[in-house]
């Protein structure tokens, strides 16, 4: 059994928060300056030019790269030989949320209540999700999620008998409706299966993976080829002026489900697809 104190997490957690939003990733950067290079239209380059200014004025000056900061979205996994020590994890997390969006000098837009609307202050608390897998490590991932994006995420839970059609009609009716938004170029996560949270969650999950990576599965890496170029002919384009960088990156998650139902869910992650990671 190892044991990690919580206020390495706290202080871990209060990192993280600011390197999230201050340091893009670098596979989210490079596909920016790629795309500024293939794009066709002289909108779309000079928007996504200007991303890839901004993206490092953000890593060289150490100032946010969006002034909607989040909500912190923490990823805890978790070895099952690991032992915390020193206080409620929960409550480090959040802890740590609060230090970081302090020190940062990072907007606070967390609400207390969903209908009475009274700003927390600190930005906490976080959305946690933890996981248990072997081991005596934990891994942390702190993921500012910004609602521009968020608020144009959907689930559906189809007929099974609607299959891939459906789940291709579902993706590009969700990404046409979004249309400028959720700040394009997006990063789309898409999550299959399960039940409506699990869809939901893999969804998010689905926005941490490497920009151009795939799913092993070769009939999902086919599917995200495919739905990756039937985005980028919508012509939305950066900022939603035009062009062929829709988005820079679909991936898929999927998991067992039950015979009655097929549920997908989308998480679209903006231009600035934030998230940065830990090991303890």
């Amino acid at each position: 059994m190892r044991e990690i104190d919580v206020g390495i997490v706290r202080r871990t957690v209060a990192r993280l928060c600011i390197e999230a939003n201050t340091v893009l990733p670098d596979d989210v950067r490079a596909a920016l300056a790629a795309a500024a290079e293939t794009e066709e239209s002289p909108y779309g380059r000079a928007v996504l030019a200007e991303l890839v200014e901004n993206a490092d004025l953000a890593r060289r000056t150490g100032m946010a790269m969006c002034q909607d900061t989040g909500m912190a979205v923490v990823f805890l996994t978790v070895g099952q030989d690991v032992r915390f020590t020193g206080g409620s994890l929960a409550e480090a997390v959040d802890a740590g949320v609060a230090d970081g969006y302090r020190e940062g000098f990072l907007r606070a837009s967390v609400v207390s209540d969903p209908l009475l609307r009274t700003n927390t202050g600190d930005n906490t608390p976080a959305v946690l999700h933890v996981e248990i897998v072997p081991g005596d490590r934990a891994e942390v991932v702190v993921a500012p999620k910004g609602f521009g994006s968020e608020n144009m995420s959907a689930l559906r839970l189809l007929s099974p008998s609607e299959g891939v059609e459906g789940v291709k009609r579902f993706v590009l009716d969700t990404v046409s409706a979004a249309g400028p938004n959720p700040c394009p170029p997006v990063v789309i996560g898409i999550g299959l299966g399960g039940t409506m949270e699990k869809a939901a969650l893999l969804a998010k999950r689905a926005l941490l993976q490497p920009v151009g990576s795939r799913n092993p599965a070769p009939h999902l890496a086919a599917l995200e080829a495919e739905l990756l170029e039937a985005v980028n002919r919508l012509g939305i384009g950066p900022a939603g002026l035009g062009g062929r960088t829709t988005a820079l990156a679909l991936r898929i998650e999927a998991y067992p489900t039950h015979i009655a139902s097929l549920p997908v869910a989308l998480n679209m992650g903006c231009h600035a697809t934030r998230h940065a990671a830990a090991t303890l």
